[in-house]
């Protein structure tokens, strides 16, 4: 298997939101160090810089950790 045959199941608002996000921090020059799926329980996890987390749940309600 293949990185390219992996599948990522996130849900429309889910990547929606994943973007958004992305492009919000991208806008103020925040390297995203690490974008992760995490398939067990359907949740992105974006790490910018070294201590900006962000997790978008299948809603798409994306949050900051602390």
């Amino acid at each position: 298997m293949t990185i390219e045959e992996l599948q990522i199941n996130s849900t429309n608002q889910q990547a929606q939101a994943s973007l958004r996000v992305c492009q919000m921090l991208s806008n103020y020059y925040r390297d995203i160090k690490l974008f992760h799926f995490d398939s067990t329980i359907g949740e992105v996890y974006i790490l910018a810089r070294d201590n900006i987390q962000v997790i978008i749940p299948a809603n798409g309600h994306w949050r900051f950790i602390q």
